[in-house]
């Protein structure tokens, strides 16, 4: 068996009939928008099925194995609520290795990361002020990173799809600061015919050109326009123009050079503090002596729903591999194969006997690799619905038409809490759908096709005619 995936079976016991689900006509809305998008029906597996109900409204080739794209971020995040608590936080160690005289650290400052995910520029500046508030404001000794609890991450951010500068590629860290990307910011001013640009964070060594001509093209493809060039750890140039008609845009990049990232943004942000640092920044090891203080991160809660709202990738690898360093022991760095692992033991004892496989690749769902079926994901939605943590999970999905990957949708607004997913050839949501007869369903439907982001209509047509029940109903 491939390190890459892993088989685990799931139960049908929830549903009447066990066998083969019998593939049913799809709603004619349906029907017509795969037909317009060119789309076959059996490109398109559907459950819905009122919630707590032992058989389905709509099963259509319910157990084909098929691509979620994101929606594996719903196993991730309900194992995850489930193992660990809505309220559980992670803890980010900081020691202040030497005695502090007089302002002066006469030793190392250590932090060590235990997977945070929410280390942004904002909260990244607040631990380094709560060193400043233990008054030190010069480092005698190096800043240490401590970046063992998980194993160094294989391969590289090109891996996926040769976008090795879009930031969601950005490779798990257990000390992911900002997650390595960099935003820049264009500011026309039109009396001076140039775009300020702007960079956050600003980085230790790197240069960035701080205008750019304006041209009276189009917004079209300004990115493009710009011509670029971002490969440089320690240049950037804007070789092109920016067009007036853009008004303000930002852009965010990975930074090229992500082994030096965290060490760019700590002597940035601490010399702008007006901090000084005698040493380097490097990775090391922490103390065993008890941490002088921990940087509490956000709630469990807060972070699944930033996860599941806005389908973050890079959030979602950190509490992947995080679910394997809070559940090992002894406690080793965590692994890929160790998180699949786990999510696999944690399905089998949810949800029982053999079903239809599901193939497990990483937590977040960018991936060639992931099957599952359209039924295994309704059972792990009524499961998610009878449990202690429904309203967590459920309140993180994106309303339809109100907010997060949902805000676009065409379905009737906030009735739809739908977990997104897409991918080239992969468009697909689940989660739950309030009818106008007050009934509440479970809703799953993945379109795998080369057509599949032109299906996208059909999807939010499935999500109607759920919505629209009592119509149907004698």
């Amino acid at each position: 068996m491939s390190l890459r995936t892993v088989t685990v079976w799931l139960a049908a016991a929830l549903w009447a009939g066990a066998g083969a689900a019998v593939a049913q006509a799809l709603p004619g809305e349906v029907a017509r928008e795969l037909q317009r998008a060119r789309v076959p029906a059996e490109a398109m597996a559907v459950v819905v099925q009122e919630v707590g109900a032992a058989a389905p409204l709509l099963q259509h080739h319910a157990r084909d194995a098929v691509n979620p794209a994101s929606l594996t971020k719903l196993l991730t995040t309900y194992a995850a609520l489930d193992l660990l608590g809505p309220a559980w936080t992670w803890r980010t160690g900081v020691w202040l290795d030497g005695p502090v005289r007089d302002g002066v650290l006469d030793g190392a400052l250590v932090i060590r990361g235990s997977g945070d995910p929410t280390l942004t520029l904002e909260r990244t500046w607040l631990l380094l002020e709560r060193v400043r508030q233990l008054g030190v404001r010069e480092i005698r000794g190096d800043i240490v990173l401590d970046r063992s609890a998980f194993a160094e991450a294989q391969g590289t951010p090109a891996d996926f799809d040769g976008e090795w500068l879009r930031p969601y590629n950005v490779q798990p860290d257990a000390l992911l600061l900002n997650y390595k990307a960099v935003t820049y910011r264009f500011v026309p001013d039109a009396a001076r015919g140039v775009a300020r640009v702007g960079a956050e964070p600003l980085l230790d060594g790197v240069m960035v050109d701080a205008e750019v001509p304006l041209s009276r093209e189009a917004c079209g493809d300004w990115r493009g326009g710009l011509k670029a060039t971002l490969e440089d750890p320690q240049r950037v140039r804007f070789e092109g123009s920016y067009p007036l008609a853009c008004g303000e845009r930002s852009w965010p990049v990975a930074y090229p050079d992500p082994a030096s990232y965290n060490a760019r943004l700590l002597r940035a942000l601490w010399r702008a503090g007006g901090g000084r640092l005698a040493g380097t920044v490097r990775d090391g090891t922490a103390p065993a002596a008890p941490p002088s203080f921990e940087f509490e991160s956000p709630p469990l809660a807060a972070v699944v729903r930033d996860i599941n709202k806005f389908s973050n990738n890079v959030m979602a690898q950190q509490l992947f591999l995080t679910l394997a360093a809070q559940t090992q022991t002894p406690r080793t760095p965590a692994t890929p194969q160790a998180a699949r692992d786990l999510l696999t033991r944690w399905a089998l004892e949810r949800f029982g006997e053999p079903d239809g496989a599901l193939r497990l690749d990483n937590g977040s769902g960018l991936s060639r690799e992931t099957r599952l079926t359209a039924h295994s994901l309704a059972r792990l939605l009524q499961a998610a619905w009878a449990s202690p943590v429904m309203s967590e999970l459920m309140s993180s999905l994106p309303a339809s038409g109100v907010d997060g990957t949902l805000r676009r949708s065409r379905a009737q607004p906030g009735r739809a809490h739908l977990k997104t997913g897409s991918l080239r050839d992969v468009a697909a949501v689940a989660g739950y759908v309030l009818g106008t007869s007050g009934r509440r369903y479970v809703l799953v439907a993945v379109v795998q096709h080369a057509n599949a982001q032109a299906a996208r209509p059909a999807l939010d047509a499935l999500v109607q005619w759920t919505l629209d029940d009592a119509a149907r109903r004698p």
